[in-house]
């Protein structure tokens, strides 16, 4: 019988993972069992994916405020810390402002308006332009701030994160002045000593401090890029991808994942005798029309996969063709010209009209994006999600 269903894709229950578990056995175990009990059958090219969180879980993959703190410190000294372009968020920064904190003695914390870089306003654009504000050029001080817009909350939290972040530093006893610019060398007017906590434009924003004078310059990936005092660690992203564990911890992103999508792919195959893809994936790639939220919040969607996920979709558009290509045909015979188009379709269609209106994204964005969404983000408890058919099309 001809199929009728493309793409499947199901979020997979696992056990709650802790330190020390053998989160590949646990993966594949899982997998095995959904397939038995559901009764679908394991192919070729089917994909695991597995949320970075269980994975850090498993590695104890931790830290506190206290060893935030100490690298800060010692990256800093007694200086004053300029602490510029975090994102608003209580689950991604501010444990991390607490560790920064507790490690600084004045702080200038200089927020991007009229939203951080993920998408969190802290003003309506409308109302910038009401007040014949421009952003790429107006530095603003919190007293004029709330002159020209009063208090904002989140649309979806509720919290006024101006408020909120100053009131954090000020816990610790330090002074926190907090100002408003888009430009990374407005915040060198009061430090020269900068904690970039910009997560995807970090790397311009050091080097435009650089260029202008800054002495001492650190990202978010240089906080506990390696060990303090025994604390969990990230060689590459340091604190950026890191999550709330409790009020004084945090969960990083997790390292050396690729030994991890490596075995359980082997374990899959000596199994199954067949080939699944596998990845680690953390924040979908997408935008939430009505928030203005940009997902992405960790460094990278995937930090490790297998090889069959390398590279971008190679596709053609078949509403394009039925429109274009074979508009005097229907029915049967549409369908097979279709098809013979598909089955002869070039290696790489980058610039075919053909191939205009498909999504020119990495495919472990793509895969991203979709488990993020099947798994959510709350008590779904569905950290894996098995994927059928992903590299399938119309004549299959």
């Amino acid at each position: 019988m001809e199929r009728v269903v493309g793409t499947v894709v199901r979020g997979l229950r696992c056990p709650i993972i802790n330190q020390g578990d053998q989160i590949e056995e646990i993966v594949v175990d899982s997998v095995l069992k959904a397939s038995e009990v559901e009764g679908f059958s394991i192919q070729d090219k089917d994909i695991v994916t597995i949320t970075e969180s269980i994975v850090a879980r498993s590695q104890g993959n931790y830290a506190t405020i206290d060893h935030i703190a100490k690298d800060v410190k010692s990256k800093f000294g007694d200086d004053t810390i300029g602490v510029i372009f975090p994102i608003l968020s209580r689950n991604r920064f501010a444990t991390n402002l607490r560790g920064i904190a507790k490690g600084a003695k004045k702080i200038v914390l200089m927020l991007s308006y009229p939203s951080d870089e993920v998408g969190n306003h802290l003003v309506d654009i409308d109302q910038l332009d009401e007040k014949g504000v421009n952003p790429w050029t107006d530095v603003l001080t919190e007293n004029q701030f709330r002159e020209l817009f009063g208090e904002n909350k989140h649309t979806f939290t509720g919290v006024d994160y101006i408020d909120y972040y100053k009131s954090i530093v000020e816990e610790y006893g330090i002074e926190c002045e907090v100002i408003f610019s888009n430009n990374p060398k407005s915040i060198l007017e009061y430090t020269k000593s900068v904690l970039a906590c910009d997560i995807h434009s970090r790397l311009r924003t050091k080097r435009i401090l650089k260029d202008n004078g800054a002495e001492k310059i650190y990202s978010l990936d240089n906080i506990l890029s390696e060990s303090v005092d025994g604390s969990g660690y990230n060689e590459e992203y340091g604190l950026l991808g890191s999550n709330k564990a409790t009020e004084d911890r945090v969960k990083l992103f997790p390292r050396d994942c690729q030994p991890v999508v490596d075995k359980i792919q082997q374990l899959l195959q000596e199994k199954t005798g067949k080939t699944v893809e596998v990845m680690v994936y953390g924040d979908g790639a997408f935008k939430d029309p009505v928030g203005k939220i940009w997902e992405l919040a960790d460094p990278v969607v995937s930090p490790a996969y297998t090889s069959g996920l390398n590279g971008t979709p190679n596709e053609v558009k078949l509403k394009y063709l039925a429109d274009n290509n074979f508009s005097d045909l229907k029915g049967e015979e549409l369908q097979k010209a279709i098809s013979e188009f598909i089955n002869n379709k070039e290696e790489d269609l980058v610039g075919a009209m053909e191939s205009q209106g498909t999504t020119p994204r990495k495919l472990t964005d793509l895969i991203g994006s979709l488990s993020d969404l099947t798994s959510g983000s709350g008590d779904k408890g569905t950290p894996i999600v098995f994927i059928q058919g992903y590299f399938d099309n119309y004549t299959k």
